[in-house]
């Protein structure tokens, strides 16, 4: 992390923004990522939101800070949703399941720079043309790690920390990097908050999501006050020795092998 680590809020709640903002949220996200993605995420216990239009011309009327808007994965009518996210004020675009390098390129000319263009890897097809998608000028790079485990057929979300793909993808792309997501830094199940931010830390991230998990965690709590603490914790995980790097990197993989047995019963069934 070689600049400001940016934080970036899922939320259409004006004074939830207002609030998470001013203790130090980077961007606020509206997703209308929706599209197959109910199919697609069966029984991962994950996500999903159905933000509207109208829902992003609010959050803009809201902040004064970035707002991005994560789009539908390319579609037939991928160019009238870009209009309307870009009409609707929104300053970046987030392309979920890139498959083809021709879909980034494509939508690109389409923007032609009115908005930056940011892409989350999550199917195996974009880890393989990592370096190919690393000549784009794009905005950001996300590596999305329940839809990556969906799409390689493996229960454990974590699996792509574990066996060195995130680190691997963290090398090519030389545009901020980002992974998971955060909350608290004493909270987080099944892996624990604090050793995501050594990871990231670790990786030089330099981005990553609030969504669901810090929503929950706030609870009625302040969000300005629940930030403070993440960056706090972000900092001091840049000040770590590298043998306190080490040994946190060793207890995250200790912990994702643990978590293995909870997203087995998860995949059953069991405990939703």
């Amino acid at each position: 992390m070689s600049g400001p680590f940016e934080l970036f809020l899922f939320s259409t709640d004006p004074a939830f923004i207002r609030r998470a903002v001013a203790g130090g949220v980077s961007a606020v996200v509206v997703d209308w990522e929706v599209a197959g993605k109910a199919k697609r995420q069966w029984g991962f216990d994950t996500e999903i939101n159905a933000d509207t239009f109208e829902d992003l011309q609010r959050v803009r009327a809201a902040t004064e800070a970035r707002v991005v808007c994560r789009v539908n994965a390319f579609h037939p009518a991928t160019r009238e949703e870009l209009e309307r996210a870009i009409g609707g004020g929104a300053d970046e675009v987030l392309l979920p399941m890139v498959r083809t390098t021709a879909e980034v390129q494509q939508i690109l000319e389409w923007l032609a720079g009115r908005a930056g263009l940011g892409i989350l890897v999550e199917t195996q097809a974009a880890v393989a043309m990592a370096q190919e998608l690393a000549r784009y000028p794009l905005s950001r790079v996300y590596v999305g790690l329940n839809d990556l485990a969906i799409d390689r057929g493996c229960a454990n979300i974590f699996r792509a920390l574990a066996d060195g793909t995130v680190e691997l993808l963290r090398q090519v792309f030389q545009v901020p990097f980002g992974f998971g997501g955060l909350t608290v830094p004493d909270q987080g199940f099944p892996i624990p908050c604090r050793l995501l931010i050594g990871e990231m830390a670790r990786l030089s991230a330099g981005f990553s999501f609030l969504r669901r998990s810090f929503k929950r965690d706030v609870g009625s709590g302040d969000p300005a006050a629940a930030v403070g603490k993440i960056r706090a914790a972000l900092e001091q995980a840049r000040r770590r020795s590298p043998e306190q790097v080490v040994s946190d990197h060793r207890e995250l993989l200790a912990a994702i092998e643990r978590a293995e047995a909870f997203f087995a019963a998860r995949n059953r069934g069991e405990g939703l």
